[in-house]
Parts: structure tokens; sequence; C-alpha cells
């Protein structure tokens, strides 16, 4: 059988004028990313991973109690009603790890408890011109505007870590309208989601009792 024939390579010898290219290369041109818009889509906002396109967020879901529930568990309700810092610099801590529940109650003591404190001061001592009420009532009513905003962003992040909806309103509305109702109600939350991780059924299995190997024992013969 005859081999085929292929024609011999040919090598071309390339000048100079050819080995330059038309355009000059800036160093890290080609290392440049590829837009592949195949693998742009949505992405987590917490990780940044692609989500896939059957992905549906998590819907929602309603608070275990009502803001008006502050009776169901006395202990919280007493702690948030004569000492609210606390409770919410408690709050704070089990959110935040990295922020311990001093900083949140001391903040909370100077703005919240400090105002009301200075209102009452106000109110009591009628030697104060009107003047400097209307600037005294402007300052705490900014106070209280403050709070509302501090308290509402971590109210905020409670709901997106549980998936919980805006109720009865927007969280900085709800502290700036309903503080302590509010606050009692996210200690609730809280407490209620972790007893769920915590209430999980575990079944505990006994281990076999130990086998010591000995001497067989002699048996003895009577004759």
């Amino acid at each position: 059988m005859a081999e085929e024939s292929h024609p011999p390579a040919r090598y071309v010898k390339l000048t100079r004028d050819q080995e330059a290219p038309a355009e000059d290369i800036l160093p890290g041109e080609l290392n440049q990313p590829v837009h592949v818009p195949q693998l742009e889509g949505r992405r987590c906002p917490e990780c940044g991973q692609v989500l896939p396109e059957s992905y549906q967020p998590p819907a929602d879901e309603p608070w275990t109690t009502g803001i008006c529930g502050c009776t169901d568990e006395p202990e919280s309700c007493r702690t948030g009603m004569f000492c609210p810092c606390v409770l919410f610099g408690r709050n704070v801590e089990a959110l935040r790890e990295d922020i311990p529940w001093t900083a949140p109650c001391v903040c909370h003591a100077v703005f919240v408890e400090g105002g009301i404190t200075l209102a009452i001061l106000t109110a009591i001592f009628h030697g104060v011109d009107p003047g400097s009420s209307f600037l005294i009532g402007e300052g705490l009513m900014f106070s209280w505007w403050l709070c509302g905003a501090y308290t509402g962003i971590f109210r905020q992040e409670l709901q997106k870590k549980y998936h919980l909806k805006n109720s009865p309103c927007d969280p900085c509305m709800v502290h700036c309208c309903l503080h302590w109702c509010a606050n009692c109600q996210e200690h609730r939350e809280r407490r209620g989601h972790l007893a769920d991780h915590t209430d999980a059924s575990v079944t505990i299995v006994d281990p076999p009792p130990v086998e010591e190997m000995g001497m067989p024992r002699e048996s003895s013969c009577c004759f």
C-alpha cells in the first residue's frame, strides 16, 4: 500500500519588520479579567457567592410575640421597665459578639435615662426661662430621635438575621414611639429563637460494658 505523500513543511523566516506588532502591548494587558455573561448573576449580599437562577429568598416571617406582649415574660418586662439600658445592652451583645454589653448600655443611659432626668428637672424647677426651656426641649427631641435611629439599627439587624417583618412599622419609628415595648419584644424574640436551636432532640446511648481479658480458671476434677 502506497503511503500518502505529504508536502514538505516549509518554514518562513520573518523579517524584523514582520516581527514588530502593529500595536504596542502594555505590561499586564494580557492578564485582564474576561467578561463572561453566563457567570454573572445574582449574588448573595452576605458572602458574594453567585446564586442559581432558581433561588428564591426566604419570605419574612411574623414576630413570635406582639409588640405589646411585655407581660409574657415578667423578668424581661421588669428589666425593660426599670433598667432598659441593661436589657438593650444584653440584646446588642447577643446580636453582635464584637460589642460588649456595657458600651450600648452606657450610650442608652446617657441619651434616654439622662434625657428623661433632664426633662423632669426642667419641669420641676420653674426658674428656667421659656427660651431656655424651648432649647432644652429641642435638645431632648433631637437626642430621642438619635436614640430611635441607633436602637432601630440593631432591630433591623435582628429582623435581617431571623427574616422578620417590619412590625408594626419601620424599626426606627417603632423605637421612637414604643421604645420600651420594642426593647422587650426583641429580647423575647431572641430568646425564643435560641430556645428553638437548643431544644433539638438528643439521643443518649450508653456505652457497652468494658470486658477484661483474664486468665481462664483451672477446672478442678474430683476422682
